[in-house]
This record gives structure tokens, sequence and C-alpha cells, in this order.
């Protein structure tokens, strides 16, 4: 596949308000050892990015200053000591950074196939949902069937692939949303009961439950003692963003005398070795419901890789019930 010299891009100018987000010429990357190089079709679009955008969110060392962590295209080189991934294959990868580009690099090992039927759009709007809620409500926060899991933000990009999963699972799923409109989505993706926030407190719905097993929230700042109050005994919060702040008052002694377990991560920052294990478990339990349908990326609007700005503002705006993407071709 011949390669040219420089590809089309957004760059973030300063940090800033989505306006900062500009179309660019950038040169196109080579692939280092254990990479390949993907001719991007789609992109996503996703809260990192416009924390990076507004100068929150530094890229790590080494990896391209560009936005954009995640996308689904075709294989257009690759690297050294490549192997399992050829040139011409289309694929979805998680990516360092970059992927707001026609062109972007990322560890071989970070690619997995566009599951049957799927489009690239779709495809495009899985890595960084799934690797986070995979790895997070699985992985760390041990999500079993029949437990009581709690999501926030249950019409977001990773609300709508919690529900979808954690009901896949087997789990008894209770998520919150901001209107009566995002709580039905909900609802028909499977969650048992959708609470809108504006007008109940998650708090007590739960409680009258018996409590949650697992909640995942990234909300943070007054939810994090709410939180806490509305897990069961031996419960587990899990802890991937802080959309109001991360500082807050907490009672240990709750922790203790309740076993309760408080643990969090995020993605970028950990290593590709680790990343490439999130990737293999997500291939061997997830994708096969990829390709049987039993769950799908929600899809909310596609711009135009030159209109990330208003994809940013419409993000920002809140009003998307599931996942934005870029259009790259």
């Amino acid at each position: 596949m011949a390669l040219p010299q420089m590809m089309r891009a957004v760059e973030i100018t300063t940090p800033g308000a989505p306006d900062v987000l500009q179309a660019a010429t950038a040169p196109v990357p080579a692939p280092r050892r254990g990479e390949v190089l993907i001719k991007l079709a789609y992109a996503g679009v996703n809260r990192p990015d416009a924390l990076q955008r507004a100068g929150l969110y530094n890229p790590p060392e080494g990896a391209s200053p560009l936005p954009g962590l995640e996308g689904a295209g075709t294989v257009a080189a690759i690297g050294d000591g490549v192997t399992g991934v050829a040139v011409g294959d289309d694929v979805c990868a998680l990516l360092p950074g970059g992927g707001y580009a026609e062109y972007v690099r990322t560890p071989a090992a970070h690619c997995l196939p566009i599951p049957t039927g799927m489009s690239m759009a779709q495809a495009a709007a899985l890595p960084e949902t799934f690797f986070t809620v995979y790895s997070n409500v699985v992985m760390r926060g041990g999500l079993t069937a029949g437990e009581l899991f709690l999501v926030h933000g249950g019409s977001s990009g990773i609300g709508t692939t919690a529900i979808q999963l954690a009901k896949a699972m087997g789990a008894r799923v209770f998520t919150t949303a901001g209107s009566d409109e995002k709580c039905a989505a909900c609802l028909r993706l499977g969650a048992e009961q959708a609470i809108n926030y504006r007008e109940a407190d998650f708090v007590d719905v739960i409680k009258a439950e018996g409590g949650a097993n697992l909640i995942l929230d990234m909300v943070g700042g007054e939810y994090l003692p709410r939180n806490v109050k509305a897990l069961a005994d031996d419960g587990r919060l899990v802890q991937i963003a802080f959309l109001e702040g991360p500082k807050v008052e907490l009672n240990f002694a709750q922790l203790m005398m309740r076993r309760l377990t408080i643990t969090g991560s995020t993605l970028r920052p950990q290593s590709d070795a680790a990343k490439a294990g999130i990737a293999e478990e997500l291939r061997r339990v997830v994708w096969p419901l990829l390709d049987d349908g039993k769950i799908a990326p929600v899809m909310d609007s596609e711009f135009a890789l030159e209109d990330a700005a208003r994809a940013h503002a419409h993000m920002e705006s809140s009003t998307h019930i599931g996942k934005i993407v870029l259009k790259v071709e």
C-alpha cells in the first residue's frame, strides 16, 4: 500500500475550549517494532480527548500529541516483529493518541477484528469504551452473575456499554441518567431500573434493593460519599473519572466496618503489555457477544474529521446518548 508523506489531522492549537481544535496537516507516522500503521476510516470521540484538549490530560511520553484514543480502519503498514496482523486487514484498535488523523500507529497487540456485520463507524466506537468497561467492571470490579450493579451516566458511551455487558453477564443492572429520555434508552438496553437523578436520590433507590455489590462511577465529587452509602456490605466502588472533582471528605470507618473496597484506574497510562492483556480478554469473552449481536455500541452522531470542535461541543453538552465518532475518509 503506497503511503503519502503528509496527512490530514486535527490538532490542539492551545489548551482551551472546543474551538482550539483546528484542521492541520502532519507527517504520516512510521510504525515502530511491534506496531502497525492504520489508515483510519473513523475515530471515536471520548471524554479523555476533551481533557487533553483542555490541558488537563497530557499524552504519555512518546505518544502523538494529536487527540484520539480509538479508531477503525485498514492496516497500511507493519513494523518489525508483528504477527497476527497483516497489511490489508480491517481492524479496530485502542490508540496511544493520534486518532484525529488519517493515519495512526499503535501496538499490534491492541488491535481487534471488526465484529461480524459491524460497520467501521460502529467498530471505531468499541475499543476505548470496551477496554475501560471490561477492565474495570470485570477484571478489577469482579462483577458476577446475580449481583446488583450500579453504573452512573448510563446514557454515555461508557454507560451504554456497561449496561449491556453487565446484563449479558447476568447481573441486575441499575443506572442513573439526567432525563426521562435517557432513562428510557437505558431501560431499552437492559437496565432493570433507570434513576433520573434530577427527580430521585439513587442512594434511597439502591438501599431499598439491599445495596449495590458494585458501582462504576465517573462523576466523583459529592457522589463519592453517596456511593459509599449505596454499597452493600462487602461492596466495591470502581472510580474511572472525576467530572465533579477528586477531593471529598470520606468516613473511612465505614470501609472497615462494612468491608468495602474502593479502587479505580485510568487506561491510557497503563503499560502496552497490560493493554494487550485486556485485548486478549476482550477477544475471548466480549467479541463473541459482539459477533452474535448480543451487545452492540449505541451510536449517537457522526461528524467529519474537520468538525471535531463541533463533536466536542456536542459531547460536552451532555445531550448525547451513546457514542460520537469522526468520519476520517
